[in-house]
């Protein structure tokens, strides 16, 4: 499979309304659209001490959640696909894209992405003003990630720090803007956010690298060797996790009598991540993501407890 070029599966244009629709919905990749919910759900909860801020206002938290979910995925991923055709053809992956398969054409693709992130941040301003500020810096940030010149998907590091930013940052920062002033965000979370974001998405680029390097993108992966990135992301992925312990007994962010079940959890937590990035899928990645949940909700019962 390695370097194959995909076929392929369909050629025609879409004519019925319902399947335009349903590849509208797979262009915007719904199995991503929990990502930003579950960065702004912790922020939220952070920023008000309570299990579920959003009873106050379900309104906005309704806006937000369309605005996190299929608008800014679609407006981010339709850049994404139009600047990857070449490599997503490649891509064994990718075989069933809507682009790839001829199902949407560059042309549908492109007025879906300008119409996603023009609502995204029209019903970003119903939140407020700087949760629409965040949304269009991430709309930005894609752009940049995605297409010509810029490109950052294709400037190792940089597509790094894109999406570590991005899944790390303003995701939660979106949740506790909401409730609190965004200066007002514990700095600490930053750099956690930004390591663990960082060290997921570093095998993303070991999944694709054999498409990127024949499309000539010098992604992480690409530009340092999956090995390399492998090993980059378990390194970052301890630091994330000794930060994160040091900060709990030291009592940065909140103080509690113990943190018994947080030190179990860090080897249990590095060994899951080294296990499934051997060879990384995007399943092996969730539960990576989902077993990092399991401390986390801890972390957050001793902060809505404090």
């Amino acid at each position: 499979m390695r370097g194959r070029t995909v076929t392929p599966v369909r050629h025609e244009r879409v004519t019925s309304r319902s399947e335009a629709v349903a590849a509208l919905v797979r262009l915007t990749r719904p199995w991503f659209w929990p990502l930003g919910w579950a960065g702004a759900y912790p922020g939220a909860v952070l920023a008000t001490r309570d299990w579920w801020p959003f009873g106050r206002m379900p309104l906005d938290a309704l806006a937000a959640a369309v605005v996190l979910g299929p608008l800014v995925w679609c407006a981010v991923l339709a850049v994404n696909d139009l600047h990857d055709l070449r490599s997503d053809r490649r891509n064994p992956r990718k075989a069933m894209a809507p682009l790839v398969t001829g199902e949407l054409t560059p042309a549908a693709v492109r007025l879906a992405g300008r119409l996603s992130s023009t609502a995204a941040v029209l019903v970003a301003l119903a939140v407020g003003p700087v949760f629409a500020a965040g949304t269009a810096a991430v709309l930005l940030l894609g752009w940049l990630y995605s297409a010509p010149p810029a490109r950052l998907k294709s400037r190792a590091g940089a597509d790094v720090a894109v999406n570590a930013a991005v899944v790390g940052v303003f995701a939660p920062l979106a949740g506790w803007s909401m409730f609190q002033p965004v200066a007002a965000y514990p700095p600490a979370l930053v750099f956690q956010g930004l390591l663990v974001a960082a060290a997921l998405y570093l095998p993303t680029t070991v999944m694709d690298v054999d498409a990127d390097r024949a499309a000539g993108d010098s992604t992480a992966a690409v530009r340092w060797s999956p090995a390399a990135c492998r090993r980059l992301g378990a390194g970052v992925w301890a630091v994330a996790i000794a930060g994160w312990v040091a900060c709990c007994h030291l009592g940065v962010l909140v103080v509690r009598d113990g943190w018994l079940f947080q030190d179990l959890a860090a080897p249990v937590l590095l060994a899951v991540y080294v296990v499934l990035t051997r060879r990384p899928t995007i399943a092996g990645l969730a539960v990576v993501a989902g077993t990092f949940a399991v401390p986390a909700l801890d972390f957050l019962a001793a902060w809505v407890g404090s």
